[in-house]
């Protein structure tokens, strides 16, 4: 059949719309996030911010735990996400050196490292430290004495009753509870363990508040905000085990050259996020049940960082 003058402008100009359609999908930037609250409201930041200054989005928040997560940004099928730098320990198999334990040094490292090795550029931190902690319920601490894992050890070796709530992850990475366990000496069985999917510690403290399978402790980060309202206590890690786990977004090399902005507009957003900060606004998520989409949006405007 021969295409009229009219019907070939018809095609043409379709297929220039396909194409049109097809670059601004491929430059439209992959936000991400792990599947915990604090991974919510995080990447709802970075998605807001983003999109305030024009640029075109794809959202994928709650992702999965770290392993999905930071396999897809590696993968290169996700753009930017909120990482913490503790976790560098963990990527690169480095747990034994001291500098991630240094707010600053374990920054750079990781910066480094990732940039040599994955071509992906950590920006600016927060100034805040969600390492990972235990839990245990207040009437358990408070009969036991129990302020530090020390303390905890102590109890258990004199018997003490003890379950924990925890993800897959906490109980098997080398770096979360076989560390606390090698560093204060002691060994929680299976049947002393309740692994619960994903990674929200939201649903940890609810368990263990709630006496859920009769746990009393569990697993929690260090910015948590529930902790206090559902009358649990976090204990102290006077040995120094956990890493300092600041967050910070990471972003593809490639994506931050297409958009340099980005580092300039998420600089003073991070630098307010203190650990006092996130544990207010983890707490409106994870006690109060607000939207973690609502609460990054009305934090953004309340600070006027929009």
């Amino acid at each position: 059949m021969t295409l009229t003058p009219f019907r070939r402008t018809v095609l043409a100009l379709a297929a220039c719309m396909a194409l049109s359609a097809t670059a601004q999908a491929a430059d439209a930037v992959r936000v991400g996030s792990k599947i915990d609250t604090e991974g919510s409201l995080l990447g709802n930041i970075i998605l807001q911010v983003l999109e305030k200054h024009g640029v075109e989005t794809v959202n994928k928040i709650q992702l999965g735990n770290t392993q999905v997560v930071r396999a897809a940004i590696t993968a290169g099928e996700l753009d930017i996400y909120p990482e913490y730098t503790g976790n560098g320990a963990f990527f690169f198999s480095d747990e034994k050196d001291a500098a991630w334990r240094n707010a600053e040094a374990g920054y750079q490292k990781v910066k480094q490292l990732d940039a040599q090795k994955n071509h992906l550029v950590w920006l600016t931190p927060a100034p805040a430290n969600n390492t990972w902690t235990i839990a245990v319920r207040g009437d358990v601490a408070q009969q036991n004495k129990l302020s530090s894992l020390d303390d905890l050890s102590a109890w258990l070796k004199k018997g003490g009753k003890f379950k924990l709530a925890a993800s897959a992850e906490f109980i098997e990475r080398s770096d979360a509870l076989p560390a606390f366990e090698k560093a204060y000496g002691f060994k929680l069985e299976q049947s002393q363990l309740l692994s619960l999917a994903g990674g929200d510690t939201a649903v940890t403290l609810k368990a263990a508040a709630q006496q859920t399978s009769r746990v009393n402790g569990a697993m929690a980060y260090g910015t948590d905000g529930p902790v206090a309202a559902l009358g649990l206590q976090t204990l102290s890690d006077p040995k120094g085990v956990q890493p300092i786990y600041a967050p910070t977004p990471v972003i593809r090399e490639a994506t931050l050259k297409q958009h340099p902005q980005i580092a300039e507009w998420l600089k003073p957003v991070f630098a307010s996020l203190d650990e006092k900060t996130l544990q207010s606004l983890n707490a409106k998520i994870a006690v109060e049940g607000q939207d973690a989409k609502q609460v990054a949006a009305d934090y953004l405007q309340q600070k006027k960082l929009l």
